[in-house]
């Protein structure tokens, strides 16, 4: 039919709306209706519209301009076009015209305030909601259930569900609907109780119902009544089972998880992606590769593999499990990849140790968010690459990327390996500018970033203003007083500690054990020690025993210590003996310190500290063909000895410095003020102890040897660099020997400078020609 030619009536719409199959024909009859001024003929414009907003071919543009062309649009037009808005997820739009509606007294009825209560729960805008309801109840469609079961619906996603259950509490008829909508909103919140109330107190409980509760129950931890109910069910559905296999997933019960799938399976239940994921993500806990194929195959076999949240379901299993190039097929294979897909793919290589690969991966992304940088900052730092981690932060904060609490905690552990105090203080800054919540994480992350530091009231500042306090809060202060040297202070809150009910734990004992060994306090760590099982119900394990032989082998009681490594109800470890042997060394029993060395280097061959420390103390002796025989041994075996390193942070720079290093860039500038060091030193009674070198040499070699430590390096480059009053701030990677720590004390008197050095076991503040361990380390 050609309808150019034809004048359109009703009956011509009617007949030829059916048949209209794209744009190019519905245009024509649009065109005639507006030609003739058929489109004012409000049916007629109402039936056009319908057409417009239900077509794929239309898109919203051209109905609204439909809409424009009515002149009298009744309450059905209004409610079509608003529907659309909505369907085509614009409900902002869908207000506005509401707006213009009220503007124009256009028609209302009770099919209009159901799709703007829509609008406003799309929005999540209970504001808008209310001022909804307000309407509703003026213009007097208060009573009709299905915009009373709307209202319900959209205070419950505000998470309003005071307003909802009011809503509930006046209606004169309670519907199924009514009753699911009620019962949906507590399921939404995670409101067990009145959940379980409304659930009661329903004259008809259909299954949508019982599986609502079983996911409420999942999502609080109330497995054993998800399971009851589950197993209640006169008719379960695949939803029942997935609700239950995902309560199983959820509380950490994998193995129950999987028993339920394998059931499901087993009774002919349709699968579908959802519990799928929930499973996948039960095998990679348990790292049950062999069943994570099985399902698999499974999910081939029933054809659903395409989706993408499925496909990266298996990568994560996949990866979790070691099988990170079977991961990898599946993600280059994969045709429709996400965000997610990226971020896993990469999340799995770190997670198999494969940092360059990730690397490479993270760098060819398409689209990168925040969960992509936190996990590349994430896995640098848990990889020990924390100058890569913290370069990775600074580029991630140059392409505006707001940074979450796993990228921050990894970058303040990153600072606090590399001392960079000034980049952990900006963070610290960061965080409190933009009001982001310290929790547990955070702030004893932030925590051991300061003790480590030894910042102690910077520490002491966060710990006072995290609200949320955990064990390993507490813990991470206890340690880190007794390493600055404030063991009083220490002990007292670990009694705090308990005064504030927070139980103590293994890691807390260390610390507690770990502070008396730092002052000699022999009975006092004994009382804890014998505490953690009298009173705690601990089992002291290998390295309590450990701090107990250090804290003995330190206070010279060396037969006590050796006696109780040869008490201990489990085998000692390597460093349990070599607490010991560094006691002999300390208190110069050289006859048990060579007797307990010979047998760690059997124990441990490859372990280049206990084949120092035994030609350490053979050279004490003077026994130069022992240390010849101990080196050849180290030569024998590849074994190498760590040399020493110092770190310090200047404007914003870590600076490493080596024993005997001269490549530093400023290093002419270091070698003067060694010489200026060596003279002033010397003036204030200085003398370097030879005895620290282990090389039959003579007395001037062997004092400019000690004098080219890395410590001391450091310690010149900070006197350059650091302008007073800051602190000279040194990280060392060994224990600070007795001529550098004499050395240091003698420094800060005769340059009036505060110097903090972090060595392998505490921290010691050097102030004014004295040191805050009092020469006990």
């Amino acid at each position: 039919m050609n309808l150019a030619r034809m004048t359109i009536n009703l009956s011509i719409l009617e007949t030829q709306l059916p048949k209209c199959k794209n744009l190019k024909l519905f245009n024509q009859i649009l065109s005639q209706m507006i030609l003739t001024g058929f489109i004012r003929d409000t049916y007629a414009a109402s039936r056009v519209l319908k057409f417009s907003t239900d077509s794929s071919f239309s898109d919203i543009d051209l109905s609204f301009r439909i809409f424009n062309h009515i002149e009298n649009s009744n309450g059905f037009i209004w409610n079509t076009m608003m529907k659309a808005y909505i369907q085509r997820n614009c409900p902002q739009k869908t207000l506005s015209l509401y707006k213009l509606m009220l503007g124009k007294n256009g028609d209302r009825d009770n099919y209009t305030y159901p799709i703007l209560v829509q609008a406003c729960a799309m929005r999540a805008s209970e504001f808008e909601g209310k001022q909804m309801h307000s309407h509703i109840l003026k213009f007097g469609f208060g009573s009709d259930v299905y915009v009373q079961n709307t209202l319900i619906n959209m205070y419950s996603i505000c998470e309003n569900m005071g307003d909802a259950r009011n809503v509930f509490d006046e209606m004169p008829v309670l519907d199924s609907v009514a009753w699911n909508s009620m019962l949906a909103g507590y399921v939404r919140v995670g409101d067990v109780e009145p959940a379980k109330c409304i659930y009661d107190q329903m004259p008809v409980r259909n299954t949508i119902a019982s599986n609502s509760m079983i996911v409420l129950f999942g999502k609080r931890g109330c497995v054993t009544e998800a399971r009851r109910l589950f197993d209640e069910l006169p008719e379960k559905d695949m939803v029942s089972w997935s609700a239950l296999i995902s309560c199983f997933e959820q509380n950490e019960m994998y193995e129950e998880a999987l028993d339920m799938f394998m059931k499901m399976v087993a009774n002919g239940v349709m699968v579908d992606e959802v519990v799928v994921v929930s499973v996948l993500s039960a095998c990679a806990h348990l790292s049950a590769v062999h069943t994570g194929k099985l399902i698999h195959s499974l999910v081939l076999k029933i054809g659903i593999e395409s989706y993408v949240n499925l496909q990266n379901a298996f990568i994560h299993m996949y990866s979790s499990c070691g099988e990170i190039m079977v991961a990898e097929k599946l993600f280059n294979a994969a045709y429709n990849l996400d965000q997610i897909s990226w971020n896993s793919m990469i999340s799995g290589y770190l997670r198999c140790g494969l940092v360059e690969t990730a690397k490479t991966l993270f760098e060819s992304m398409p689209e990168k968010d925040v969960v992509s940088w936190s996990a590349m900052i994430s896995g640098y730092a848990q990889h020990d690459h924390f100058s890569e981690t913290l370069a990775l932060f600074q580029e991630m904060q140059l392409c505006g990327i707001r940074p979450d609490e796993t990228t921050l905690v990894s970058v303040i552990s990153a600072c606090t390996h590399l001392a960079a105090l000034d980049l952990g203080q900006w963070i610290h800054a960061y965080i409190r500018k933009n009001s982001l919540k310290v929790n547990v994480f955070l702030g004893t992350t932030l925590i051991n970033m300061y003790l480590k530091c030894g910042c102690v009231e910077n520490a002491l500042e966060v710990f006072e203003e995290t609200a949320e306090k955990g064990v390993s809060t507490w813990n991470a202060l206890i340690l880190g007083l007794a390493m600055n040297g404030l063991v009083e202070k220490s002990l007292d809150l670990f009694s705090e500690m308990q005064t504030c009910g927070v139980a103590p734990n293994e890691i807390t004992f260390m610390g507690v054990i770990g502070a008396c060994r730092h002052m000699g306090l022999v009975d006092e760590g004994r009382r804890h020690f014998d505490s953690m099982m009298q009173e705690h119900k601990i089992e002291p394990n290998v390295k309590h025993y450990g701090c107990m032989v250090d804290l003995l082998g330190r206070a010279g009681m060396l037969k006590e210590a050796e006696d109780l490594i040869e008490s201990m109800p489990m085998t000692p470890d390597v460093a349990t003996w070599g607490a010991l042997l560094g006691a002999c060394k300390k208190h110069g029993d050289h006859d048990r310190g060579e007797r307990i060395g010979r047998k760690l280097i059997e124990l441990d061959p490859n372990h280049d500290g206990f084949h120092v420390l035994l030609s350490n103390i053979c050279a004490s002796k003077g026994d130069w063909d022992g240390v010849h025989e101990i080196r050849g041994i180290m030569m024998q075996h590849g074994v190498v000895k760590t040399p020493g390193c110092s770190m310090i942070e200047a404007d914003g720079v870590v600076h490493e410095f080596l024993a005997g290093d001269k490549k530093h860039p400023r290093m002419k500038e270091i070698e003067i003020m060694l010489d200026e060091m060596a003279q002033k030193l010397k003036r204030e009674g200085y003398a370097p102890d030879t005895n620290e070198v282990s090389f039959d040499i003579d007395e001037e070699e062997k004092e400019t040897a000690l004098f080219r430590h890395s410590e001391k390096l450091a310690i010149a480059f900070g006197l350059i660099t650091i302008s007073p009053p800051s602190p000279i701030r040194i990280i060392k990677n060994l224990r600070i020997c007795n001529d550098c720590h004499m050395a240091a004390k003698f420094v800060s008197k005769a340059f009036g400078r505060d110097i903090v050095v972090r060595d392998k076991h505490r921290f010691h503040h050097f102030k004014q020609g004295s040191c805050s361990c009092n020469d006990y380390w």
